[in-house]
């Protein structure tokens, strides 16, 4: 088959092939936007000078000072990830009907090897169209953006831009990526005349393995402090140590979670057929032991937001146990507190917020998931509403396989998370110190002739403080996306009124 002929029939198709390729490439889009926003802000020089020396050219000390930079650029990269994740959803969306076609490509004389070549293709043609639309917009809104204010000082580093082979590798590297996650996929799965059909099929439910990932993870994160000591004085290694700990716990955590959906879903799906008794519940138990990995693939983008969101909330604790603390030494060794600098609280704003985006691109990808489940099994659903079953049953069936595997997950998220931000600062400690305070006016303690006898020593001894776990905010953090997981449902019961009509059952 030639290359033309395999990227005319990639493109091909119905209305939800075009919406499966236009999502993808949006998708691709924002993935592309986040990972060139990341590679900007590494871009930027650090001025001659020591190295507390700041960029005075921009305006948010995010991006002034050297040592924030770095993790600036992980924040953004994380926020890729539940993009990513959407993509994949995307990629899944009008499944049955690609399935039919390719199997109809077999019927006339295509070999398996061209199918699977062609879905790979389809993929990554429509995640190329996105990352190149990305980079449009982005050097498009580098020139727009670049507003210096009257002391010439900009809100963005619109005076950098990455090298390029920066550049292309984010831009081809994503459809790559993407190709090969579908030729992976694709591993198990043969393409016949007469359909789809899977390799392997699962005998036993998925074991609860992925824990070991979260313990490595865990320990990445806890390992982090007592390894800086280790290597104190060491700046080469501090400069890899540190980044590769963060990458590797965080990574290895974030799998786990998402990996242990499965065996949730599986679990719960046999705890609800042992103990429940209503026909919803029974139905929603059968599809989460048939297939106990779409929630891992569900809530993957939801859950790393979670784990993200937990982080910052304990990461924001440390902040405020710093502050409470250093004003009730200030206050005891008779200082004037004016107040402590409010940077790091008004950073964690900028990441709540981050998390915020992050759980409405999760929700996206959640909706799109839900109604591509109930599309694909709009026959079965019809049959059911053919024979009897009331569409209430169906629609309860729907609530309990989202929500059933979604609560536990959520918790689990947000405790790793917690832990995570609680491995880095589990407490506060301060060393002892002396202050001289003056007990007179200002004109009294600025003469040095009355000066010392007013003046006296203050001690305040060495303290070591807890880091109190941020339960109110979790709480919110959980209320959030059990919110969108409810929308999710409704948005997705829609959808279920129409596909279970009578005339799907003539759907070809």
């Amino acid at each position: 088959m030639r290359p033309a002929t395999l990227v005319r029939l990639a493109l091909a198709g119905n209305r939800t092939d075009t919406a499966r390729v236009v999502l993808t490439a949006l998708s691709a889009l924002l993935a592309t936007l986040a990972g060139l926003a990341a590679l900007t802000v590494l871009a930027i020089q650090k001025p001659a000078g020591d190295a507390w020396a700041q960029s005075e050219q921009y305006r948010n000390a995010l991006l002034r000072e050297p040592g924030l930079r770095g993790g600036t650029a992980f924040a953004l990269v994380m926020l890729a990830v539940p993009v990513l994740a959407l993509a994949g959803q995307c990629a899944r969306l009008g499944a049955p009907a690609r399935d039919r076609r390719l199997a109809a490509l077999r019927l006339a004389g295509a070999t398996p090897g061209q199918v699977t070549r062609l879905a790979v293709l389809e993929t990554g043609l429509a995640s190329l169209l996105g990352t190149l639309a990305g980079l449009g917009v982005y050097l498009l809104g580098r020139e727009l953006l670049h507003r210096p204010d009257d002391q010439g000082r900009l809100a963005l580093p619109t005076d950098v831009l990455p090298s390029t082979g920066a550049l292309v590798a984010v831009v081809l590297g994503l459809p790559v990526v993407a190709a090969l996650s579908t030729a992976l996929m694709l591993r198990t799965v043969t393409t016949t005349p007469l359909g789809v059909s899977r390799k392997a099929a699962r005998e036993r439910g998925p074991r609860p393995w992925a824990g070991l990932l979260i313990g490595l993870g865990l320990a990445c994160f806890a390992a982090t402090r007592p390894m800086l000591q280790w290597v104190d004085g060491n700046e080469v290694v501090r400069g890899w140590l540190v980044p590769l700990l963060f990458l590797a716990g965080g990574l290895a955590a974030m799998i786990g979670v998402v990996l242990g959906v499965g065996w949730i879903s599986y679990t719960c799906g046999r705890l609800l057929r042992r103990h429940a008794r209503g026909a919803a519940a029974l139905l929603a138990a059968g599809r989460l032991m048939a297939d106990p990995w779409a929630g891992s693939r569900t809530f993957a983008a939801l859950l790393a937001a979670m784990i993200f969101g937990a982080g910052a909330a304990a990461q924001r604790a440390y902040f405020v146990a710093q502050d409470a603390l250093e004003r009730e030494q200030n206050r005891l060794a008779g200082v004037d507190d004016g107040g402590a600098n409010p940077f790091y609280l008004s950073t964690m704003d900028l990441v709540d917020a981050a998390v915020a985006v992050a759980v409405v691109i999760a929700a996206g990808g959640l909706i799109v998931a839900l109604v591509e489940g109930i599309v694909a099994r709009r026959r079965a659903y019809a049959a059911l509403v053919a024979t009897g079953v009331p569409r209430a049953t169906l629609s309860g069936s729907v609530a309990w396989q989202a929500l059933t595997p979604a609560v536990p997950a959520i918790l689990l998220a947000l405790t790793v998370g917690a832990l995570l931000g609680r491995g880095l600062f589990p407490s506060i400690t301060t060393s002892a110190s002396s202050t001289t305070v003056c007990d007179a006016t200002a004109a009294l303690c600025d003469d040095p002739a009355t000066r010392d006898q007013y003046t006296h020593l203050v001690q305040t001894a060495a303290q070591e403080r807890t880091v109190a776990v941020p339960l109110e905010h979790l709480a919110w953090l959980g209320a959030g996306a059990l919110a969108a997981v409810l929308v999710t449902v409704g948005v997705g019961l829609l959808f279920l009124r129409v596909s279970t009509a009578v005339e799907e059952l003539r759907t070809a």
